[in-house]
C-alpha cells in the first residue's frame, strides 16, 4: 500500500467512473466469523476475509486465548482451529484497541469457557464505549466479570465459570454489537437462553449474527412474538469454508461515485438486499432515491448516474444501517435541496461522537447543518476551494470525505479539498486509496 501523509490532497476525476471496483471482505462477517469459528468442533478457513486493524485485533486476541489462527493476506483466508468453545489458555491479557466487535465478541467468549481469568482493555476512546447492557446480561447468566475501571466499561477482567441458562433481558440500544456477541454464545450455555431485548435494537445487524450463526452448524435463533429470542442448546460444526462477503459499508463509498462525478461503477461480488446478509446494503436504495440507477447483475451490483440527472436530496432513517449516513451526509452539498437523516443518535458512541464531528465538519465546508440528539439535516451551500477536514480519528470519515473530494469542483481537475489523518482507514480498509486511485486512473483512460 502507498504510505499515506498527514495530510492528503484527493484528486477530483477528470471524466465520468467506469468500470467496475472490488471492496474488501465485511468486517462484521469476519470478526463473527472468527468468533464461530473458534467455537466450531475442528478446523475452519475463512475465504475472501477482510485483513485490517480490527480484524487484525481479533485474531490476535484469539491467540492469545490459544486458539491457532493462521493467516494469509495474499489469498485473503484465514485458518481457525475451531476448539468446540474450550479456551486452552488459563489466563490471557487482551487489548481490543478501537474494535468495539472484538470487545464485545471477546467478552462474551471469555465468559462462556469454564475456566481462566481474562483481562481486556481497549484504547481510551475504547473505555468510554458501552459495555453495561452486556456485561449485565452475562452476569445474570451467571458471568463473574469485574470491571476495572468505571462500572460498564473497560478494563475489566472475566473469571470464567461458564454460562448457565434461563431467561434474560439485555439493553442493547448503544450497540446490537451487545446482543449479538450474546446470541452467539448462548448456545454453550448449561441449559437454552432465551434473550428480550429492552428499549430496542438495530435489527439488521442481528439477524445477520443469527443466519452466520446456522451457517456454523447450530439452529438459527427464533423470534417469540413478545420480541424475544430463544436460543437452544448446540454445538458448532465446522463447514470447513466458509466465504465472507464483500463489504456492504465499504462498497457504498464506490456507491456513492456515480453520484459525485457520474457514469456507472460495477460493484464486484456484492449482492442485493433480498439475498445478502448484510443490512448495509440497503444505503443502494438510498442512493437510488437521490437519483443514481442501481440493478443487479450475475457479477454484482451496478450503480450508475446520467448526465443532466438531478440529485436530489433526501429524507432517511439510518437507524438499520447508521455506518453508511457519513457517506450521504458527506456529499450531501451536492445534493439539490436538504438532506435529513435521522436514527443516528447511538452513533454518538463509536469511534467519535459521529453526529457532532460530522456537523462540525460540514459547516467547515461553508453547509448549512442543523443537529439534534438522533438526527442532521444539511442544507447545500457552495463549496469553497482550499478546504479541509479533519477525521476525529474515524475510519468512516476519511472515506466518506475522500468520496466528496472527488468532485471536480473548479473544473480542471485540480485538488480543493484535503484530509486530515487519512490512514485511520486502516481499521477497515487499509488500500481503500489505492483503490480509489486504481478507479480514478481507469475512468481516465481514452
Amino acid at each position: 500500500m502507498t504510505p499515506l501523509p498527514d495530510l492528503l490532497a484527493v484528486r477530483p476525476f477528470s471524466r465520468p467512473v467506469r468500470g467496475s471496483v472490488g471492496v474488501p471482505g465485511s468486517k462484521s462477517l469476519t470478526n463473527r466469523a472468527l468468533l464461530l469459528a473458534s467455537l466450531c468442533d475442528g478446523p475452519v478457513t475463512l475465504s475472501g476475509a477482510l485483513f485490517s486493524d480490527d480484524t487484525r485485533v481479533m485474531a490476535e486476541a484469539l491467540r492469545r486465548l490459544g486458539i491457532g489462527v493462521a493467516e494469509d493476506a495474499a489469498r485473503r483466508e484465514i485458518r481457525v482451529d475451531g476448539r468446540g468453545g474450550e479456551i486452552p489458555a488459563p489466563e490471557a491479557q487482551l487489548f481490543v484497541g478501537l474494535a468495539g466487535t472484538a470487545a464485545r465478541f471477546l467478552t462474551a467468549l471469555c465468559a462462556s469457557a469454564k475456566r481462566g481469568v481474562f483481562r481486556l482493555d481497549g484504547a481510551p476512546r475504547m473505555r468510554e464505549r458501552p459495555m453495561k447492557g452486556l456485561i449485565d446480561a452475562l452476569r445474570l447468566l451467571g458471568a463473574d466479570i469485574r470491571c476495572l475501571g468505571q462500572e460498564g466499561f473497560l478494563p475489566l477482567e472475566v473469571r470464567a465459570r461458564g454460562l448457565r441458562g434461563g431467561a434474560v433481558a439485555i439493553d442493547s440500544r448503544e450497540s446490537s454489537q451487545m446482543l449479538s456477541a450474546l446470541l452467539m454464545v448462548a448456545p454453550l450455555a448449561e441449559g437454552p437462553v432465551t434473550v428480550t431485548p429492552v428499549g430496542g435494537v438495530r435489527m439488521p445487524f442481528v439477524r445477520m449474527t443469527a443466519r452466520q450463526m446456522a451457517q456454523f452448524g447450530v439452529a438459527e435463533p427464533g423470534a417469540g412474538a413478545d420480541g424475544s429470542i430463544a436460543v437452544g442448546r448446540g454445538r458448532y460444526r465446522s463447514p470447513g469454508t466458509c466465504a465472507i462477503e464483500p463489504d456492504a459499508t465499504s462498497a457504498g463509498y464506490f456507491a456513492a461515485l456515480p453520484l459525485v462525478v457520474g457514469g456507472s461503477l460495477g460493484l464486484d461480488g456484492l449482492r442485493p438486499a433480498d439475498v445478502s446478509l448484510q443490512g448495509d446494503v440497503r444505503f443502494l436504495g438510498v442512493l437510488a432515491r437521490c437519483g443514481a440507477r442501481v440493478s443487479t447483475g450475475s457479477g454484482g451490483i451496478l450503480v450508475a448516474f446520467a448526465p443532466g440527472g438531478r440529485r436530489v436530496g433526501v429524507a432517511e432513517d439510518f437507524s438499520g444501517f447508521s455506518d453508511t449516513f457519513l457517506t450521504l451526509a458527506a456529499i450531501a452539498p451536492l445534493l439539490d435541496g436538504p438532506t435529513r437523516i435521522t436514527g443516528i443518535g447511538h452513533t454518538r458512541s463509536q469511534e467519535t461522537d459521529r453526529v457532532a464531528a460530522m456537523a462540525s465538519e460540514l459547516k467547515r465546508l461553508g453547509q448549512g447543518v442543523l443537529e439534534t440528539e438522533d438526527s442532521l439535516e444539511i442544507r447545500p451551500a457552495p463549496l469553497g476551494a482550499g478546504a479541509s477536514v479533519e477525521t476525529h480519528g474515524d475510519h468512516r470519515f476519511a472515506m466518506s470525505f475522500a468520496v466528496l473530494g472527488c468532485h471536480d469542483l473548479r473544473g480542471d481537475g485540480s485538488p480543493w479539498l484535503s484530509i486530515a489523518d487519512p490512514g485511520c482507514c486502516a481499521k477497515t480498509f487499509p488500500a481503500f486509496f489505492d483503490v480509489l486511485d486504481g478507479v480514478r486512473s481507469y475512468s481516465a483512460r481514452p
